[in-house]
């Protein structure tokens, strides 16, 4: 056997369990650092179980990170289908004819407005394209306008449902 294991100097280690009588964890780990440390025979010790601080925090955060993986993940392009020209032109019939818009793809728009979700509008207004950073404020469904905050020029934007190509 190695002498070095041998020669302790007086110093024996113990690996025990100790039930500690409390109203809480942290109140029975208080009291256990307390005996310890007011020993003067004990040197050192590592506490290897039977504490449950933080553990409030490591589930929130788990969650937290869970979250965030889940909104991370690849958006799914909505294409919204493009009318024919001659609709586009005409303002005043824009919002009286209904596009012909999956019922699914509303439910996206809501979702995105809830999650006060960052999302890329890709427009397509008269002689003007435009791709923007934004968040969606308010949808109405019986008029056909979203409005958006462009997070990069922070202003608001209303267009009609058929001036977007898609939402990413």
């Amino acid at each position: 056997m190695d002498k070095k294991l041998q020669n302790t100097d007086g110093n024996y280690l113990f690996n025990v369990d100790i039930l500690i009588n409390a109203r809480t964890n942290p109140l029975a780990l208080q009291f256990l650092l307390e005996v310890l440390n007011n020993s003067d025979k004990v040197t050192d010790f590592n506490i290897n179980s039977g504490l449950e601080l933080g553990r409030t925090i490591d589930t929130l955060l788990r969650s937290a990170k869970m979250a965030l993986k889940q909104e991370s993940a690849q958006p799914i392009p909505i294409k919204l289908p493009v009318k024919p020209a001659n609709e586009q032109t005409d303002k005043r019939n824009a919002s009286k004819s209904a596009p012909e818009i999956p019922a699914d793809a509303f439910a996206k728009i809501r979702q995105y407005i809830k999650n006060n979700q960052l999302v890329r509008l890709r427009t397509n207004s008269p002689g003007k394209q435009m791709s923007m950073p934004c968040r969606i404020l308010n949808f109405d469904d019986a008029t056909y306008t979203i409005s958006v905050y462009h997070v990069d020029e922070k202003q608001v934007y209303t267009f009609n449902l058929n001036e977007i190509d898609e939402f990413v």
